[in-house]
């Protein structure tokens, strides 16, 4: 009889554990790999899926079987083990009735809760933790059916808790939206366990920036462009297509300033060994020479988002947009070269530089005034103003400056020391960043 009991209440704890473990991981399962069981054909998925759309009615109807089956393994064990050894006590150690009624109970009381809190809570829980798809699937059947028996209670629980969190102002309405910094998150914890390589995890970073930048941060600008005039001489368009490590240039009479279009060197090349171009017509003006060659180019405001350029760069045969500000003034070009390297980094070429930035071995870092604004701030932890116009770390500084600044000028901005080490003609070249003495400490 004794062994009918105990087995009961571990029974009991057991049902405990499995309810625990059930609710935690239909809770915790990712609605995306409860989806992809479901096209494998997965027994189960579909009701993991609709408990899962559905928590509070589910939850409540665990609940209730939680409660019940705690009351039950409670008051079990207090009025039959209890009884059985107090009357053990008092008749082996001989203890009076009362000190072995006392003791009994402490002693069966606090030995049910340490197993249920061990079988029926925190092991069942680190166990749907570990993988809670696979259970959820696994336990939805019985947990739907659960649902349906006690349907009547789970009415009046899930009602009655929509009820105090709508007098509480909360909305009852789960969120199930996925944020760009979970996202993050996941992708350092799955680098943190070697399942993503550290230039994935970049990559992936970069790509999640994309729909937050303007063409004008991954563009080309104006004053680094290689084009061809096709007013120059044959010479100069012979040496023009020469030196170029670009497969299009953008094409145009006298100044870049209003390009015709791009013509692509391939097309060049084509023609010459195709016998439609001859070398003596390089040079010769309008329809004669290279204009001939010359393919039409979309423009787009520097202001465009970059995934809308990139949509019309897939269905453009040159392959290159024009950006423009809003006076029609060329800015820069843009082609998917571009936003490929802003997603996996410069790609050397010859007789290039790719800006950069590198960190001295006193802390500071030697910084390119071109390079991104977000790899920026990444690189030296800083929170950069969000909305801003400008899009390199030169725009950033002369924010900063308020004014063209020269070399040697400095400014502090969020303890980290700016100086101008270099320029360009009017643009910032090379910076120094110091950085704040505690953090230089730390490093």
């Amino acid at each position: 009889m004794l062994a009918l009991e105990l087995a009961l209440i571990f029974a009991l704890i057991l049902l405990n554990g499995l309810l625990a473990m059930s609710e935690l991981a239909v809770v915790s399962a990712r609605k995306a790999r409860l989806q992809a069981m479901l096209r494998k054909g997965r027994k189960g998925a579909r009701s993991a899926m609709a408990l899962a759309a559905d928590p509070g009615r589910f939850l409540s109807a665990v609940q209730i079987g939680i409660t019940l089956v705690g009351v039950l393994a409670g008051a079990f064990s207090g009025a039959t083990l209890a009884d059985r050894f107090s009357t053990w006590l008092m008749e082996t150690l001989g203890l009076t009735e009362a000190s072995a009624d006392t003791i009994a109970f402490a002693i069966v009381v606090g030995s049910v809760t340490y197993l249920s809190l061990i079988v029926g809570e925190l092991v069942p829980k680190q166990i749907a933790l570990k993988n809670p798809e696979a259970i959820a699937v696994a336990v939805a059947p019985l947990m739907s059916a659960l649902a349906r028996i006690a349907a009547p209670l789970v009415w009046l629980l899930d009602h009655s808790s929509q009820l105090v969190l709508r007098l509480t102002g909360q909305n009852s309405a789960a969120s199930n939206a996925v944020t760009e910094e979970e996202i993050r998150h996941l992708v350092a914890e799955a680098e943190s366990a070697g399942t993503v390589e550290p230039a994935e995890r970049q990559m992936i970073a970069a790509v999640l920036k994309l729909g937050d930048r303007s063409v004008r941060a991954v563009m080309t600008p104006r004053h680094e462009l290689d084009w061809l005039d096709l007013d120059a001489r044959r010479e100069a368009q012979l040496k023009c297509l020469r030196e170029t490590v670009h497969l299009r240039l953008p094409a145009a009479h006298g100044s870049v300033d209003e390009p015709l279009g791009a013509i692509s060197v391939k097309d060049v090349l084509n023609a010459l060994l195709d016998g439609k171009l001859s070398t003596d017509a390089i040079g010769k003006p309008n329809g004669e020479g290279l204009a001939a060659l010359v393919q039409p180019v979309s423009a787009v405001h520097e202001s465009a988002d970059v995934l809308d350029v990139l949509a019309l760069l897939k269905r453009s045969p040159s392959g290159m947009a024009f950006v423009v500000d809003e006076f029609g003034s060329l800015e820069g070009v843009v082609t998917a070269s571009d936003i490929l390297e802003s997603i996996a980094g410069g790609f050397a070429l010859p007789d290039s530089e790719q800006p950069q930035a590198v960190r001295r071995h006193d802390g500071s870092w030697l910084i390119d005034g071109l390079l991104a604004r977000d790899d920026f701030a990444e690189r030296l932890g800083l929170t950069l103003p969000e909305h801003a116009e400008h899009h390199t770390v030169a725009g950033f500084l002369l924010d900063c400056f308020g004014r063209v600044p020269a070399a040697g000028d400095s400014i502090d901005w969020q303890g980290w020391h700016f100086e101008v080490v270099d320029m360009d003609g009017r643009r910032i070249d090379k910076v120094l960043a110091v950085p704040p003495p505690a953090a230089a400490d730390a490093d």
